[in-house]
């Protein structure tokens, strides 16, 4: 059933009665019976005698007086059951549900009539008067076209409603669309899984796909009151007319989806997802109508406010609204703008600002290269300085904060931005060298010291990444599962993540490798001194230092083809697995074990040392490392995280 115009509703008039009864009226005078019939006169028949002057005395029987009754227990039409509302009276009153049921009663009704007549007009049994068929659903289907009609504008006029009557009315319309799709589901199993023709046979009218209609009706209402979005004081004081027009339906979208989370979403029962889906319908809206803007030539400004809402004022102001971020996944909508729209008009956006960027940088060198060559002298305060750090500097930690501002976003090209930035702070980085003695050395460390965050911003963000997805296995090392399957997993998501980088400069790529290969081995090192695993027997250490040794040659061989630069972590898992005393004085030289917490936990991998052995290895180490071990910033140990608390 589709939307039904007001035509419908209007041609549509009650009658008073229900067809049944107007038909039984009409049996009723036909047949000669009157409507309200009365009983026929009877005189009385006087027996013979007993008469007195001409007249004859009547003897009455007598009869016992009973007791007298209140007038409270006298039964009078207010004591008869109440009389079932109309259909008219259930729209009426915006009982949609129980209209609906009225409804269902004659359509199961027909449906049977249906199956027992044989042609259309032949008599039904037990009716009066012929009656068509094809009558019986006219009537039908009228009253259905009246309740539908009565339902899509209380679902359509829910986003301005105001009254409390309005949403009552909202929760029945709902609730009368379930019905009709649960009695479409049984229309529909009894024509699919019915013996026999007759049990097969569906109305013509079903399925009436109440849902479909109310999600249609959604659309539609969600692009009218986009199209015709309300001016708001914001919108007015912009300076031209598309920035108003973005500003409009911007906050238009954000009151509708605020609307619909503060009032709607109680009235809709939990199968429409009514937050969602209303947030789905703005997001393709205002979408569809940015992407439009974008087909005709736009001026710089309107472009970077266009900008500025697909990344930064929807997606914050809008989709992560503390009323709206709860109720809404804003990560199923995906941009507001496609990747085929966005990039162009960002490549102009940056070709602009690069252009602008490069003619204040000029601006800054040619007004001092005019002082140089009028003879002026730098400013002097306490030594001689130039101002030309003090212009550019801040175009650098402009670029800084624009790049950590972009990583926090998820756009869908985020990880290939930050890769072509990789590349370009070290091309800068290049430079910060090769003009050495041309800047000052304050200005240089200042410049090196802002690419140096900028880079380990970028390699954290990949590291970050991959840790996450790492983590799971990550937690089966050195437990009772890695005991019998090892890691063989953990190698495989591993090499996946090595094939992803492929794209990366090549310097670049061999240093987020090097970085992880020394998370990696940091993490499984990590992992063993939890000491969530007992090496109780000799057997189990064999068996553990034998797989310690495998994976730490196959983790090897995997970085050393992805052309890791930390070569030197083949050599620490073996270390910690060699017997005695785990062999703890051979790591000293190279990687001391940091604190005193790293050496017990290390000691403690191997349960069958006894306490005075332990002690004697931990004395031991203590006295053989340097004094500044500990303060070793590149130690190996020292970057492993710990929490220790036994005692010896």
């Amino acid at each position: 059933m589709k939307v039904f115009g007001r035509d419908m509703f209007l041609r549509r008039q009650n009658r008073g009665q229900t067809t049944e009864e107007v038909e039984m009226l009409k049996d009723g005078s036909e047949n000669g019976v009157a409507l309200s019939d009365t009983p026929p006169k009877v005189t009385p028949e006087i027996p013979p005698g007993n008469h007195k002057n001409g007249k004859h005395k009547i003897k009455l029987p007598k009869f016992k007086r009973g007791p007298r009754r209140s007038k409270g227990n006298i039964n009078t039409v207010n004591d008869a059951p109440p009389m079932e509302p109309s259909f008219k009276e259930n729209v009426d009153r915006h009982r949609y549900v129980e209209a609906g049921h009225q409804l269902v009663a004659r359509e199961k009704l027909l449906s049977q009539r249906a199956l027992q007549v044989g042609a259309e007009g032949e008599v039904a049994e037990g009716e009066g008067k012929e009656i068509s068929r094809d009558e019986e659903e006219d009537a039908l289907q009228e009253d259905y076209e009246v309740l539908l009609f009565r339902v899509w504008q209380v679902v359509q006029s829910s986003l301005s409603a105001t009254q409390p009557y309005e949403t009552e009315a909202l929760k029945s319309a709902l609730s009368f669309i379930l019905q009709e799709e649960e009695q479409d589901q049984r229309w529909q199993k009894q024509a699919q899984e019915g013996e026999g023709e007759s049990e097969k046979w569906m109305p013509n009218w079903r399925p009436r796909e109440c849902r479909v209609t109310h999600d249609a009706l959604l659309r539609t209402t969600v692009e009218e009151r986009m199209e015709g979005a309300e001016n708001v004081s914001a919108a007015e004081k912009l300076s031209t007319s598309l920035k108003k027009e973005i500003c409009k339906m911007g906050k238009q979208a954000q009151a509708d989806l605020l609307r619909v989370a503060r009032d709607l979403k109680s009235c809709y029962p939990n199968e429409f997802d009514v937050c969602n889906t209303y947030a789905q319908l703005y997001h393709q809206a205002f979408s569809r109508r940015l992407a439009k803007m974008t087909e005709y030539e736009l001026d710089f400004n309107d472009l970077v406010y266009l900008l500025s809402w697909a990344h930064n004022y929807y997606p914050n102001d809008v989709l992560k609204h503390k009323e709206l971020e709860p109720v809404i996944n804003g990560q199923a909508l995906g941009p507001l703008l496609p990747e085929n729209v966005s990039r162009p008009l960002e490549e102009k956006y940056f070709s602009s600002k690069e252009g602008k960027v490069r003619e204040w940088v000029s601006n800054a060198l040619r007004k001092e290269e005019d002082c140089w060559c009028k003879g002026e002298f730098p400013e002097l305060e306490q030594y001689y300085f130039s101002a030309i750090a003090i212009d550019v500097i801040p175009v650098i930690n402009l670029y800084k904060k624009s790049l950590e501002e972009f990583m926090k976003g998820k756009s869908v090209n985020t990880k290939a931005v930050i890769k072509g930035n990789l590349a370009s702070i070290e091309q800068f980085k290049e430079y910060v060298v090769k003009i050495t003695g041309i800047l000052a050395e304050e200005t240089k460390t200042r410049c090196w010291s802002l690419l140096e965050d900028m880079e380990d911003c970028s390699y954290k963000y990949f590291l970050g990444i991959i840790d996450a997805d790492l983590k799971p296995k990550y937690k089966q090392l050195w437990t009772q599962a890695w005991l019998t399957g090892g890691s063989r997993q953990l190698e495989e998501q591993l090499e996946g993540h090595i094939q992803d980088c492929r794209d990366l400069k090549p310097t670049c790529r061999q240093e987020l490798l090097s970085r992880l290969h020394l998370q990696v081995m940091q993490e499984y090192v990590k992992r063993m001194m939890k000491g969530k695993l007992k090496l109780k027997t000799k057997e189990q250490h064999e068996v553990a230092t034998s797989l310690l040794c495998e994976d730490s040659k196959r983790l090897s061989i995997i970085f050393e083809e992805a052309g890791s630069k930390e070569m030197w972590l083949q050599d620490i898992l073996p270390k910690i697995s060699e017997n005695g005393s785990l062999n703890m004085l051979t790591l000293v030289p190279s990687q001391p074990p940091g604190s005193e917490k790293h050496i017990s936990a290390l000691l403690h991998i191997k349960a069958n040392l006894s306490n005075s052995h332990i002690k004697t290895i931990k004395d031991s180490l203590m006295e053989n490392r340097s004094p500044d071990a500990t303060k070793n910033a590149h130690s190996f140990f020292s970057r492993v995280p710990i929490k220790w608390r036994a005692t010896i």
